[in-house]
């Protein structure tokens, strides 16, 4: 089939949560024996990556997108007068519109796969701009909506109604989206229920024939675990520091539980490794030089993970799946996460992991953890047998075989 993919953000290299999602469902499209002609927006340190994308797809289109604070002011001010969410507008360049519209009208396309909330404008074009209708996917990466109620929760209370009210436009928007495309892909069972409580309550059950559930997947080929450095007392973390559901997750680690930990084990120490770290962790390391370190991106985690003892993903905000617990998994690092962090994963605690939601309990859990070595190990074993034989892209993601096969039989 010929399928027409845009992407908020370059799909490669797989070094992100996102991308690690797109970049393995690209490659299973394509090993299907799909043509897909990716459209995507670039940022300028990302067109070097290009090249890796055009040894896969049939073609690559970029966009050149900036972000600004003064423009984000913009978008939001616009947001006010449209209804439609921030985000919606933040991404509504007119490059990307052009694009989108000129290879639906020159070019005959099967599917419109829209990858993430923000490119769904852009396949809702397809109405009306080709000779034949193509189907139309919404692979949502998360509930959106979900994430910025959690955040307005945990946010300083002057945001609070901000948020609350981009909440509501944002569930409204996505239960538009399920009705209007042909089909949407969720990672976890409870985004279903979450997509479709933007919907009337008389259409949802209806509109649930239409939504699949295929999960995030890693490559357990390329992620193999890693050796441990014998009795560390160092625990890591990471993620995109952009992004506010991690910071907001690890800065609740740090503040609340991590000197719970120290309490109790004075010789650990703590690495923090992301893209763009905020000035409050940046200001922590240098007045904790010996006991945190704050990289920012680092290209290879293996070193990282063979000094620490053990990684945690706090997460308090966010939706969809934490992709650095699944690597986690698949590189037999033992983790400690929250009930937030361990969503869509049919891990067990205590079994591959351990989950804490309260400062207390999670510092409890990293100590136990520290101290027990035999418990590292048997959790580093079973959380790699799990992304093994459940989160494997070439598993898991046969899932999709059934989208495609209906998007064959409707046109």
């Amino acid at each position: 089939m010929n399928i027409l993919f845009l992407t908020q953000i370059i799909p490669y290299p797989p070094n992100a949560g996102p991308r690690v999602k797109t970049w393995n469902v690209l490659r299973y499209l394509t090993g299907q024996g799909h043509e897909v002609t990716l459209v995507s927006f670039v940022r300028p340190d990302e067109e070097a990556f290009v090249p890796a994308l055009r040894e896969v797809c049939t073609a690559v289109h970029t966009i050149p997108i900036r972000r600004s604070r003064l423009a984000d002011v913009v978008y939001l001010l616009r947001s006010q007068v449209s209804g439609r969410p921030f985000l919606i507008e933040r991404d509504d360049l007119k490059g990307m519109r052009e694009t989108v519209r000129g290879l639906l009208a020159a070019q005959s396309f099967d599917v419109v796969h829209a990858d993430q909330l923000t490119m769904t404008q852009f396949a809702l074009d397809a109405a009306g701009q080709s000779s034949r209708q193509p189907f139309t996917i919404f692979d949502a990466h998360n509930a959106t909506w979900t994430i910025s109620h959690r955040l307005a929760e945990t946010v300083n209370p002057l945001l609070r109604p901000i948020l609350r009210l981009e909440t509501r436009r944002i569930q409204r928007y996505e239960g538009m989206l399920v009705e209007r495309f042909d089909h949407t892909m969720v990672v976890i069972e409870q985004d279903r229920d979450n997509l479709l409580a933007g919907v009337a309550a008389e259409r949802r059950a209806a509109l649930a024939q239409r939504i699949s559930v295929i999960p995030i997947a890693v490559d357990t080929r390329e992620l193999q675990p890693v050796r441990r450095q014998p009795n560390s007392l160092n625990v890591m973390t990471l993620g995109s520091l952009n992004y506010p559901p991690n910071v907001d997750g690890i800065r609740w680690f740090v503040q609340e539980v991590f000197p719970l930990v120290q309490a109790q084990v004075p010789q650990v120490t703590l690495t923090i490794i992301g893209k763009s770290p905020p000035p409050d962790f940046v200001e922590l390391a240098q007045q904790q030089p010996d006991t945190i370190d704050v990289t920012g991106y680092v290209p290879d985690l293996t070193p990282y993970m063979e000094r620490a003892a053990l990684m945690v993903v706090p997460v308090r905000a966010g939706s969809g799946m934490r992709v650095r617990l699944l690597e986690a998994f698949a590189r037999a690092m033992p983790a400690v996460t929250t009930t937030i962090g361990l969503e869509g994963i049919e891990a067990t605690h205590g079994r591959e992991v351990l989950v804490a939601d309260t400062a207390e309990a999670f510092a409890a859990d990293v100590v136990r953890l520290l101290q027990d070595v035999a418990l590292q190990d048997e959790l580093a074993g079973n959380g790699r047998v799990l992304a093994e034989t459940k989160y494997d892209w070439q598993v898991a993601l046969r899932k999709m075989d059934a989208v495609f096969a209906q998007a064959k039989g409707a046109r």
